[in-house]
């Protein structure tokens, strides 16, 4: 009769039974975040972008000053449009659980790429736009470059004030045994927002960046 009822309910003393069509296994295995909170094997890839910035600055290095700037700033918006305009929508219909499991494989990669692309562009931005002149142009045309400041301010300090702390709190929340999934959801939908908010600021940032490079 033991024998009956365990092949009935798929399940002996501490196993999980099995549903119609579905046999029970063992349960998946959670995904953990790196070691570190910083991903140790992109620190080299950093190192080595920054130091060719400083490198060309010094140098007055104009076409890798441009390429910085242009480089740097494409993918900056890019990823911000991204992250808030596709993936924050995604990331709104998923469960829980598939919000820390994405969580735990996306952040990591955002802790060192976004400060290295907001560092990198506005450095080279500053430094190009000194070679250029344009920091000596008369007004009325000098308003152009005072929005642009602004602009580029606002999503600097949305950047590293809101994104960079709202990820690493994220990463910490995961390295804990029991992360807690909705304080997880909440500051990955902080963090989609404010990217789709930087990425928006930055198509007006290339409208301005454009209207200059035609005078």
């Amino acid at each position: 009769m033991a024998d009956i009822t365990q092949d009935l309910t798929g399940s002996r003393a501490g196993q999980p039974a099995a549903t119609a069509g579905h046999p029970a296994g063992p349960a998946p295995e959670r995904v953990l975040p790196p070691r570190s909170i910083v991903p140790l094997a992109g620190l080299p890839v950093v190192a080595a972008v920054l130091v060719f910035l400083v490198v060309s600055i010094a140098g007055n290095w104009l076409w890798a000053i441009d390429f910085f700037h242009v480089v740097g700033g494409g993918l900056w918006t890019a990823i911000d449009l991204f992250v808030g305009l596709i993936i924050g929508p995604i990331l709104g219909r998923l469960s829980i659980p598939a919000r820390v499991e994405f969580a735990t494989r996306f952040m990591p990669k955002m802790v060192l790429l976004m400060p290295t692309l907001v560092i990198a562009t506005l450095a080279s931005g500053w430094q190009l736009a000194r070679h250029l002149g344009f920091l000596t142009i008369a007004y009325p045309q000098h308003w152009w470059l005072t929005a642009s400041y602004i602009v580029v301010g606002v999503m600097t300090v949305i950047a590293l004030g809101l994104l960079e702390p709202a990820n690493i709190a994220v990463l910490f929340e995961l390295r804990k045994p029991q992360p807690d999934g909705a304080l997880v959801s909440r500051l990955m939908r902080r963090f989609a927002y404010t990217a789709g908010i930087t990425g928006l600021m930055q198509v007006a940032t290339l409208i301005i960046m454009t209207r200059i490079a035609t005078w």
